[in-house]
């Protein structure tokens, strides 16, 4: 029966993982003339993706960036998002921050020598009947310093 309860849930929770990634599709690139990472989300209609800057204590998860660290570049300051919708969520009880539809995240950058930036982003999305369980999707971009 255990192990019965067990592959029921890691199957929910796979295609929980899946369905999250059918709503937001996430590209990322570096832009070397700005000297910065850019990182879009975009958003299936009818669904929302949180802001980084919400209480976590609230409910929903905030997005969330995590970058390598490496020796060839460095990061400057933390990961800028546009100004999000501010709204309040009867789901929750509070006031939310979160994007519609499409949203780029900026990560400015100094980068040193050629080499490739890993990382993740975690993130959550809900729509107005239900909210998805979050998702840590792998970031991979190729840098290039900026006289190359």
């Amino acid at each position: 029966m255990k192990r019965i309860f067990f592959f029921t849930l890691t199957l929910l929770t796979l295609s929980f993982s899946v369905q999250s990634q059918e709503v937001v599709r996430w590209t990322a690139s570096y832009n070397a003339d700005l000297s910065q990472i850019e990182i879009t989300a975009t958003i299936k209609e009818g669904w929302h993706l949180y802001s980084q800057h919400i209480d976590n204590n609230v409910g929903p998860v905030p997005t969330q960036f995590s970058f390598q660290s490496s020796d060839n570049f460095q990061l400057k300051g933390a990961v800028i998002e546009p100004k999000s919708i501010q709204k309040y969520d009867e789901n929750f009880e509070a006031t939310l921050d979160f994007f519609e539809h499409e949203v780029v995240f900026i990560q400015k950058i100094d980068v040193f020598r050629k080499t490739i930036l890993e990382g993740e982003v975690t993130f959550m999305v809900c729509d107005e009947t239900m909210c998805l369980p979050p998702v840590d999707q792998p970031i991979r971009i190729e840098l290039l310093p900026k006289n190359q």
